[in-house]
């Protein structure tokens, strides 16, 4: 099988990372792609957001599969210009990818699918707006329609600084706070007229939003993650598929637009259950390093699967025994700005190390060097027996990485590695 994998960002590289392990897939293809990824791929040139040109240059490699990695691409309807040239994709149509591209749409589906979510306004002015904030009390969660890239969220105390961000949104939707820990569960989904939707999860990690340690300062795309979660309830993840994803993708293909590609559902185990925080139409970021990290089963066949209707025919992903942790190095002033043209050093050094994989993302070369090409710049996952030695491994590959500016958090997956119980 030969596959093309479309983007330039971590979970991209971890992607083709493991499409390139896979030994039925004998073709490893990416676009744009990144300095990382050209160890495991043939990178090509193409703009992510025309599908048309996508597809073109999916024709002319004669590829099997193709996988649409970034939320905005799959909004642009490039997983539909592909299938319309004849050729598989994984990721939704651009339909069913508002389940990430309006948040206002995503509350619509949850409604009527009868899936739990906090309460919510959608507003497209300032007072609709102050009213919601009104209503629903703080702590305060104020969030952008559109997509923004996993910053598009502002969660405070402060009534002045939620109004400030619903002025600077077209369209919003204000939420009541979920308390409880967060998880995160990715989903492979698949159609086909017999079967109807098939769920295929994936096991359960958690992410790390805010950029300081303690969960302390802004939103970011995302500083770390790991995966398994040694406190989840036994049968979380049967508990999800029935209550959340299920009737999701269930909706959707009854509205006549069937989800095909990644569900990935951000949840709360809140004092009142579990509560849906956030849909996302692909694999997320950094959660999908150490889940690959650990899978055994053949990523392509999976994906390909989905993408041809034939998912319920294949067996349900496998994962390794042992735990993964993916700690996140982002660049200077980052997540308010980002750092370019900084030198990376130690990438090798950090590889070198067992159990340790670095992941690409915001990577550029000049002038033969590694450099640093946007905020979030690189995933550096541990692999080990528990979560506490694969914490100090990514730890260990971390500290042999270096560019001016670097910053990362030190608690990343601190509480479960001291004690499983503590989330």
């Amino acid at each position: 099988m030969k596959t093309l994998v479309i983007g330039t960002g971590g979970r991209e590289h971890a992607l083709a990372w493991a499409l390139a392990r896979d030994p039925g897939v004998s073709e490893v293809h990416a676009a744009p792609g990144n300095p990382g990824m050209a160890a495991v791929a043939t990178l090509h040139e193409v703009d992510p957001l025309d599908g048309a040109a996508v597809a073109a240059l999916a024709a002319s490699l004669g590829v099997d599969l193709v996988v649409v990695g970034p939320e905005a691409p799959l909004v642009a309807g490039v997983a539909d210009a592909v299938r319309a040239a004849g050729i598989a994709a994984f990721g939704p149509s651009a339909q069913a990818a508002q389940l990430e591209g309006s948040k206002a749409f995503a509350k619509e589906v949850m409604d009527a699918a009868g899936v739990p979510t906090a309460r919510a306004f959608v507003c497209r002015t300032l007072d609709e707006a102050a009213a919601a904030l009104d209503e629903l009390g703080a702590p305060y969660v104020v969030k952008d329609d559109g997509l923004a890239a996993g910053k598009g969220v502002v969660v405070t105390e402060s009534r002045e600084e939620a109004l400030a961000h619903a002025a600077a949104c077209e369209r919003l939707v204000v939420e009541e706070y979920l308390d409880g820990p967060e998880v995160s569960l990715f989903a492979l989904c698949g159609w086909n007229e017999a079967d109807g939707a098939t769920v295929r999860p994936l096991q359960p990690a958690q992410d790390f939003k805010r950029i300081h340690d303690g969960d302390e300062g802004p939103n970011t795309g995302g500083m770390g993650a790991y995966t398994p979660l040694p406190w989840a309830p036994a049968g979380l993840v049967d508990q999800l598929v029935a209550t959340v994803l299920q009737p999701t993708v269930d909706e959707l293909a009854r509205r006549g637009t069937p989800f095909t590609g990644l569900l990935y559902a951000g949840l709360a185990l809140t004092s009142r259950g579990l509560q849906v925080v956030e849909f996302n139409a692909r694999f997320g970021d950094p959660e999908t390093q150490p889940l690959l990290a650990l899978l055994e089963s053949p990523l392509g066949e999976l994906l390909l699967a989905a993408a041809t209707g034939r998912l319920a025919e294949v067996p349900p992903p496998v994962f390794a025994d042992g735990a993964a942790v993916a700690v996140v190095m982002a660049s200077r002033g980052y997540p308010v700005t980002s750092s370019s043209g900084d030198v990376i050093t130690g990438v090798e050094a950090a590889e070198s190390l067992d159990g340790v994989h670095v992941f690409h993302a915001g990577t550029a070369l000049h002038e033969g060097e590694l450099v640093t090409a946007g905020g979030r710049v690189l995933a550096v996952v541990g692999t080990g027996p528990d979560v506490a030695t694969a914490r100090t491994t990514a730890y260990a590959g971390v500290d042999r990485i270096s560019f001016a500016g670097a910053q990362h958090r030190t608690d990343i997956a601190g509480a479960a590695a001291v004690s499983p119980g503590t989330r």
